[in-house]
């Protein structure tokens, strides 16, 4: 067996920068779910994370050779409000890994027990979080959103009391970095140039290595990282992705999806959905994920003000500058991803006007966001085949006007349609991890220990693209009955 090969350069950031701390370990883990692919992605075949031995190491009863677990120090804008002491209060960092291609990956645990940061939590997470973070995470890698991964879910043999007694489990979690946007924060709500400097320089070395070159690489950070979470936020937006809880400290430097909680995917389409229990006054709402965005960006260049210019002046003009500039590549990454969605190839001025007034329909008749882009990829260029779609519109005449606008607008273009269908069907999925489903699978797990549900709903969201015969009831969306209004933080 190989050994285990892992790093842990945090550890040379220094010990402001995090708790070392071992997990606490638990009774009894079972191993529900291992990522092979991931694992063989990663090289970590043929080692103690690939072993019969795995679900010890998972679950933190068994620390790998050469790892450092550690609990990482950050603050945090929450629903506005700044808290200057949060940091890994369930979870830890492992280490680093090298995948075969010398790209390096931070290892992540979540739900491994009390560290400094947990303020009377317990550190533990329960079973249904873990298993709606694996599936999620793992379905927006399967439709190309740039995310966190899941390597592996366990159960911990143990309960945790939340209001209720639930049953146990642990993540492990794969990033290009856990750094956040509130880990900047934190040194700086403390005054501590010299670790933001130190972060800073982390951040370019490991996740940016060609701003090095820069004459001034930390304006280049930020515009990295602008346009990063612009394209990233766009990429939600073409999906029907709530976040739920875009706090400063569960927005990824690395630009990737994070940190998945009270996270949902659209069923039927409003400009202001919410589900998360906890974002009473919409702030977090689907359309308002763009300004938020721009918001968490702010609070990360006033975190770099001191790097950008020595005079604050400049400094301010030259981040205002580079902020000013997120609307407009996040309106170009939507625009340019809405156009795909909607099988064009070229771009003209009326198009987001199209866009808009089909969300506006889709609005007012209770369309199911996923599967009106799915219906429209499988359009002709005649309408005998638009049954389908407009029978899911409460308003079917206003979508069989729009349609006759869309159809024009095709027009415009020299494109074969089966060879724009096929583009259609690449960026307008059948299958999402839709929110009475993934409950589906944490009641089975939770109230009886059932994980095949969790497990078929994992396989087909392997294939979200494509049409699976005998899993139509997959691709549904929910029946009055089956309906999720609130999602819940895994806290």
């Amino acid at each position: 067996m190989k050994s285990n090969p892992f790093t842990n350069s945090y550890f040379g950031l220094g010990r402001g920068f995090y708790q070392s701390i071992k997990p606490t370990p638990v009774q009894n883990p079972e191993l529900i779910i291992s990522n092979r692919v991931l694992s063989d992605e990663l090289g970590l075949a043929d080692t103690a994370l690939s072993s019969s031995a795995g679900a010890a190491v998972f679950a933190g009863n068994h620390v790998p050779e050469g790892a450092q677990p550690l609990a990482m120090a950050y603050s945090g804008h929450q629903f506005g409000h700044f808290n200057p002491d949060l940091g890994d209060g369930r979870a830890l960092l492992l280490g680093q890994i090298h995948n075969p291609d010398g790209l390096s990956f931070d290892i992540h645990m979540k739900g491994t027990g009390q560290t400094a940061f947990s303020r009377n939590g317990d550190g533990r997470a329960a079973l249904g979080p873990v298993l709606r973070e694996y599936l999620v995470s793992e379905a927006m890698a399967r439709l190309g959103v740039p995310t966190t991964r899941a390597l592996a879910a366990v159960t911990t043999g143990e309960e945790v009391a939340r209001e209720q007694l639930l049953p146990g489990g642990i993540i492990t979690r794969v990033a290009a970095s856990f750094v956040r946007i509130g880990t900047f924060e934190y040194f700086l709500a403390r005054g501590d140039t010299a670790a933001l400097t130190r972060l800073a320089d982390y951040v370019i070395e490991n996740q940016y290595p060609h701003l090095k070159q820069v004459e001034n690489p930390y304006p280049a950070l930020l515009d990295a990282v602008i346009e990063g979470q612009a394209s990233l936020i766009a990429h939600w937006m073409q999906l029907g992705f709530i976040h739920g809880v875009m706090n400063t400290d569960n927005m990824s430097i690395a630009c990737e999806t994070i940190d998945y909680g009270p996270c949902a995917f659209m069923d039927h389409y409003a400009h202001d959905r919410v589900y998360s229990s906890i974002d009473h006054h919409g702030r977090y709402a689907y359309n308002n994920q763009p300004n938020i965005g721009l918001w968490n960006l702010s609070r990360f260049a006033e975190c770099l003000l001191h790097l950008i210019d020595a005079d604050t002046g400049t400094a301010v003009e030259m981040a205002r500058d580079r902020l000013e500039g997120f609307i407009s590549s996040y309106q170009g990454h939507w625009l340019t991803g809405m156009r795909a969605k909607l099988g064009l190839k070229s771009g003209l001025e009326q198009d987001r006007a199209l866009v808009e007034e089909l969300f506006a329909i889709m609005a007012s008749s209770n369309a199911d966001f996923t599967l009106t882009f799915f219906r429209l990829s499988m359009l002709d260029m005649d309408a005998s085949k638009d049954d389908a779609i407009l029978a899911m519109f409460d308003h079917a005449a206003s979508l069989t006007q729009w349609l006759d606008k869309w159809r024009q607008r095709l027009r415009q273009e020299d494109s074969d349609s089966d060879e724009r269908k096929a583009r259609m069907r690449a960026v307008n999925p059948v299958y999402i991890p839709r929110n009475h489903l993934i409950e589906a699978a944490i009641r089975a797990a939770e109230d009886h220990g059932d994980f095949s549900v969790f497990h078929a709903l994992h396989e087909v969201l392997q294939q979200p693209y494509d049409l699976q015969p005998g899993k139509e009831a997959w691709m549904q969306p929910p029946q009055p009955d089956e309906v999720v209004h609130k999602t819940f933080c895994g806290t």
